[in-house]
C-alpha cells in the first residue's frame, strides 16, 4: 500500500497513521488499499452513489486471520471501522470516511453440504453466490431478491426474499457462524456454542463482531419454480391491490409476493407504446411444484385483462436475479419501510397517490406479503423480534443524477410520513434509510424486551462499541 509518509498525506492521513498503515500490509494474508493505491477509487465505491465514502484504507481481507489483524488495528489506532460484504447496504455503512474498512469481498467460497441440508459461506459471499453453489443440489435458503447483495448484512437484520413465507427469514436459517469480535477473538458460534450470541445474530446486525463465515439450513427448492408477474396499468391499481388483499387472506405458505407500484419495464414481450407508463405489478414465486404453483396463482393471475401476463416456471437461480438489471451500481438510492396491519382501502389509495406522485420513474412503493413460516416464530425467540405485521411498505427511491436529490429524498421522506399513521410504527432494518431513527427505531424493530437483551450482548462482544457504524445497538 502506497500512502505518503509526511506529517501528512494529500488524502488528510497523519503521518504517523500512514506509517502504521504501511507496516500493517506485512501483517496481512490480504492487501491493503490506500489513497495512493490504483484502484483506490473502484476498491472504496459502494453499490448506492448516494453514499460515497473516503475511507483512510481498505483492507482486502483474505481469511479470518486478515479480519483479526484489522480489528485490532483500528481499536489500538482509534479508527472508525466499517465492514463491507456486498457493500449493499441502502445507508452506505459498508463504508467510512477516514476510517478503516475491513473488506470481505475476496471471502465469499461456499461450501454444500447436501446430504446434511447445510452450507456454509464467507462472509463476503453475495446471494448469487450462495445459489449458484446450492442450486447445483436443487437446494435453497430463503434470501434477499437481488443477487448481488452481500448474503451477511441480509442475513443478520432479517432477510426477506422469495422463501419467507415457505421456509421463513434468512436469519431464520442461520444455524452457525464464525465471528471475530471487539478485542479480536474469534467466537464459534451455534446452538452449542454460544447459543445467545446466535439469537443475537438472528436480527441484531453486525453489532458484535465482523462475521466471517456463515453456515445455512437448506430446503429443497425447484430448479424451476412457478413465477407470477402481472402488469396492469394504474389506473386499475385499487382494485389489483383489493384483488391482492382478498388473494392473500388465504393463501398457502408456499407462495411469497409482492405488489410493485412503479413503471411498465422494457422488455420485447411487453407492447412498446406502454414501456414506462405508471403501473402495478403483481409478482409472486410458488415454492412448490410447477403445476401446483401455477394453480396456486391462477387466481390472481385471472384478474381483469393485463398489459403484459408473463408468468411461467423459471429456474429458482433466474428469480434470484429478476430485478437485478433495475438496481446497478452506482445509482442513488433512499429506502424506507413500514410494517402494516392490514390493507385497508385508506392505506391502497395513498399508495397509488403516492405512486404517482414520484418524480423519478424507477422508483417504487412495494407492498409485500408476510406471513406464513416467518410469522409463526415467537418474538423473543430471535433478536429480529415481532413478526405479526402481514404486511411491509417498501418505499424506493431510485433516481440517477445528484441534481435530482433534493426532490426525491423529500417524496420518500414525505410518503414514509403519510403512511405513519396507518403502520404498525416498526421498519425493517434493511430498508433504513440513512438511520435518522436511533434507538427509536431499533426498540420499534427488535421491542423493548429484547432491545435490552441486545445490549447486554453487545457489553460483552464490545463494550467500547467500535462496532457502531450501522443500526447501532449501545452497550448496556
Amino acid at each position: 500500500m502506497t500512502i505518503a509518509t509526511d506529517t501528512t498525506d494529500t488524502t488528510g492521513v497523519p503521518g504517523e497513521l500512514a506509517r502504521a498503515l504501511d507496516a500493517l500490509t506485512t501483517e496481512l494474508d490480504g492487501r491493503a488499499v490506500g489513497a495512493g493505491d490504483t484502484g483506490y477509487d473502484e476498491t472504496r465505491a459502494l453499490w448506492n452513489g448516494l453514499t460515497p465514502r473516503r475511507p483512510a484504507a481498505i483492507v482486502r481481507c483474505v481469511g479470518t486471520d486478515d479480519v483479526r489483524t484489522s480489528v485490532r488495528f483500528a481499536r489500538e489506532h482509534d479508527l472508525p471501522l466499517a465492514v463491507r460484504g456486498g457493500g449493499h447496504n441502502v445507508a452506505g455503512t459498508a463504508g467510512v470516511d477516514d476510517g478503516l474498512v475491513i473488506d470481505l469481498s475476496e471471502m465469499n467460497d461456499v461450501t454444500v453440504d447436501a446430504a446434511a441440508g447445510r452450507a456454509r459461506a464467507g462472509g463476503g459471499a453475495t446471494w448469487a453466490d450462495l445459489d449458484a453453489a446450492t442450486q447445483a443440489h436443487g437446494l435453497a435458503t430463503p434470501g434477499g431478491v437481488v443477487s448481488a447483495t452481500g448474503i451477511g448484512g441480509l442475513t443478520l437484520s432479517g432477510g426477506l426474499g422469495w422463501l419467507r413465507r415457505k421456509h421463513g427469514l434468512a436469519c431464520d436459517n442461520l444455524v452457525a457462524a464464525t465471528l471475530v469480535a471487539a478485542d479480536g477473538t474469534v467466537h464459534e458460534v451455534d446452538a452449542d456454542r454460544d447459543p445467545e450470541l446466535l439469537w443475537g445474530l438472528r436480527g441484531g446486525g453486525g453489532n458484535f463482531g465482523v462475521v466471517t463465515e456463515l453456515t445455512y439450513q437448506l430446503h429443497p427448492v425447484g430448479p424451476e419454480v412457478f413465477v407470477t408477474f402481472v402488469i396492469h396499468p394504474i389506473a386499475r391499481a385499487e382494485e389489483v391491490l383489493r384483488s391482492y388483499r382478498d388473494w392473500t387472506e388465504d393463501l398457502a405458505d408456499e407462495v411469497s409476493s409482492l405488489v410493485v407500484c412503479g413503471a411498465v419495464p422494457e422488455e420485447d414481450d411487453i407492447p412498446r407504446e406502454r414501456w414506462g407508463e405508471p403501473c402495478v405489478i403483481v409478482v409472486a414465486c410458488a415454492a412448490t411444484d410447477v403445476a401446483d404453483g401455477e394453480a396456486l396463482t391462477r387466481p390472481i393471475r385471472s384478474f381483469d385483462e393485463p398489459i403484459a401476463d408473463l408468468s411461467g416456471p423459471m429456474p429458482f437461480a433466474e428469480l434470484q436475479q429478476l430485478f437485478d438489471a433495475d438496481y446497478p451500481d452506482g445509482q442513488r438510492y433512499y429506502w424506507r419501510s413500514l410494517h402494516l396491519p392490514g390493507l385497508s382501502d385508506e392505506v391502497i389509495s395513498r399508495t397509488v397517490e403516492w405512486t404517482r406522485r414520484r418524480p423519478s420513474p424507477a422508483s417504487t412503493l412495494d407492498v409485500w406479503h408476510l406471513g406464513g413460516e416467518m410469522s409463526r416464530v415467537a418474538p423473543e425467540a430471535t433478536a429480529y423480534g415481532d413478526r405479526g405485521a402481514p404486511f411491509l411498505l417498501g418505499i424506493e427511491a431510485n433516481w440517477a443524477e445528484a441534481e435530482d436529490d433534493e426532490a426525491n429524498l423529500r417524496w420518500a421522506r414525505g410518503c414514509a410520513e403519510a403512511f405513519q399513521e396507518l403502520s404498525t410504527g416498526r421498519e425493517y432494518l434493511n430498508f433504513p434509510g440513512f438511520l435518522e431513527g436511533g434507538d427509536r427505531t431499533l426498540i420499534a424493530a427488535h421491542g423493548e424486551t429484547n432491545h435490552l437483551r441486545l445490549r447486554e450482548l453487545k457489553r460483552r462482544l464490545d463494550p467500547t462499541n467500535l462496532f457502531r457504524l450501522h443500526q447501532n445497538i449501545a452497550p448496556a
